[in-house]
């Protein structure tokens, strides 16, 4: 069986269905790994989650800020916005069905060769601790008081882990690490106002992954999230959102040795502000968009 792990869809299915085209995926014999944000912003977000969902055991999907932003909405009348992309989902006839089935996706997904979140883990955080935080989180996700986590899971606060951290504080990171992070400083206290890419943020800052002696190092880690930081390979992490959205590219990799590379050219759905500065706020879930957006080429 082949596994290809794709990066950010964001309702941009047509480029989707084109990537599977040139992968040649074939359900009864692949499987997809997708690195979360399936949904928002692009035009055919009902479509995306139809599909993955469609697939079954042939995919799966960990969850992103924007997958996990839709599920806020879903349950709370003030964060449902009518201009929003995700409106077709809240509005369509089988939306309970589809959250049902989004909310029992994983954070943190793995085998024996790799691993997958949607954006970053913690310098403090091994295997072990990362299973158990996951677990944690979505064992809140799937029982019958989940709406009022979502109701209350926004925020930049804590922004540094400690094992004293209880209750709503210590979901909040770690949600926050495992669907937002990009840049933290040496202790793995998460940044949130610099989403440029690398060598744009202040002194002090570094990429999660570049964090020294993190205990996360040995795993080989697949991310998504962080389109201004393009296709990256390296410190034994890949990361794949290649900023399809914003006019660059939809990736996937095969998993093996060596990981193998496809991608194609999006037409881009939304268009970056190139007004905007490097350091700005990154909003926690319906984020604003990235700077820049145009990935590595394929060589």
């Amino acid at each position: 069986m082949a596994i290809y792990a794709i990066g950010d869809v964001q309702g941009c299915f047509d480029d989707l269905l084109k990537l599977l085209d040139l992968i040649a995926f074939d359900k009864t014999k692949d499987q997809l790994w997708f690195a979360g944000d399936l949904v928002n912003r692009g035009p055919k977000s009902l479509e995306t989650l139809r599909f993955v969902k469609g697939l079954g055991d042939a995919a799966v999907t960990v969850l992103g800020n924007h997958d996990m932003h839709l599920l806020a909405a879903s349950c709370t009348q003030k964060i449902a916005n009518k201009k929003d992309a995700l409106t077709p989902i809240l509005e369509a006839p089988d939306c309970g069905e589809l959250i049902d089935w989004l909310r029992h996706r994983p954070l943190f997904h793995y085998n024996k060769d790799f691993c997958m979140v949607h954006a970053g883990l913690p310098p403090q955080w091994d295997f072990k601790k990362t299973q158990k935080m996951a677990l944690l989180a979505e064992q809140t996700l799937k029982s019958p008081d989940y709406a009022q986590f979502l109701k209350q899971m926004y925020g930049n606060k804590p922004n540094i882990w400690s094992a004293n951290l209880k209750g709503m504080s210590r979901l909040r990171f770690i949600i926050n690490c495992f669907t937002r992070m990009r840049y933290c400083d040496e202790d793995g206290r998460l940044d949130f106002t610099n989403s440029g890419p690398m060598g744009s943020q202040p002194k002090g800052l570094m990429p999660w992954f570049q964090v020294p002696n993190r205990k996360s190092a040995g795993l080989r880690i697949i991310c998504g999230h962080w389109s201004t930081l393009g296709y990256y390979e390296g410190d034994n992490c890949y990361a794949i959102d290649t900023g399809c959205l914003w006019g660059g590219q939809l990736t996937a990799i095969k998993l093996g040795s060596p990981v193998e590379r496809f991608s194609i050219d999006c037409p881009g759905e939304k268009k970056p502000n190139k007004l905007r500065t490097m350091k700005r706020p990154a909003p926690a879930y319906a984020s604003e968009p990235p700077l820049t957006s145009i990935a590595a080429p394929v060589n």
